[in-house]
């Protein structure tokens, strides 16, 4: 399994031969302007909800790669009136793909489309397949709910959580919702776009250790492999 990082929410996921683009946002982030989204691969995009920072390439990687979105029932169906073919789905819902198993779980959040229509409720993702389970958190609050996760799905590998605070949690709440979802092993991602989120990586490495924790913080087109 390979994930590489796509700068702000943007993953690219290579499991099962299957390739999944988590929340696009890249050819509008200046901090990715070296990612070629014509370039990229992708049979899946999975969408934690419908802010313009996490589908605005949406259309454009779809026409490339004919990928088929995942995401919920009012996202999809924004997308369906510009004839892209999505899978519904919603909280507490899973599906058995190719790639493996999705499972749609709470995230506390706002959504709306970019053209302002409503977006339905956030979302985060748990997958796993015969070789990995993971956790996408999505943009969100800490909630109780991340410890429903470990009673309902199988051990995770590695959880994806915001770190950038403001729009999101910060790092401090992060730490506490990897205990919640029992996962020493995290992912940063939604920190640095803007200046709103901008955050201290040493500091917060540096509090991860502290607590026998392990937060990896990849540069923008940087794979790490499980």
């Amino acid at each position: 399994m390979k994930l590489t990082y796509l700068g702000h929410a943007s993953l690219q996921i290579q499991t099962n031969d299957k390739f999944l683009i988590v929340d696009p946002f890249i050819s509008a982030n200046e901090l990715a302007k070296n990612i070629d989204i014509d370039s990229l691969k992708a049979d899946y995009l999975l969408l934690t909800h419908g802010h313009a920072d996490h589908v605005a390439d949406v259309e454009q990687i779809v026409k490339n790669t004919g990928a088929k979105i995942i995401s919920n029932f009012e996202v999809i169906n924004w997308f369906a009136a510009k004839n892209i073919e999505g899978h519904p789905m919603n909280h507490g819902g899973k599906w058995e793909f190719d790639f493996g198993t999705l499972k749609m779980v709470n995230a506390i959040h706002s959504s709306s489309m970019p053209d302002g229509s409503y977006g339905g409720n956030p979302a985060g993702f748990v997958v796993w397949n015969d070789e990995i389970s993971f956790y996408i958190a999505g943009d969100t609050a800490l909630t109780q709910d991340m410890k429903l996760i470990p009673l309902t799905t199988p051990k995770l590998d590695f959880c994806v959580l915001p770190i950038g605070d403001n729009f999101t949690m910060g790092y401090e709440e992060a730490i506490i919702a990897s205990d919640f979802v029992k996962c020493d092993t995290v992912i940063a991602y939604h920190y640095d776009t803007f200046g709103y989120i901008v955050v201290d990586k040493e500091l917060v490495k540096k509090e991860f250790e502290e607590r026998g924790k392990k937060i990896i913080f990849l540069e923008i087109g940087e794979s790490i492999e499980f």
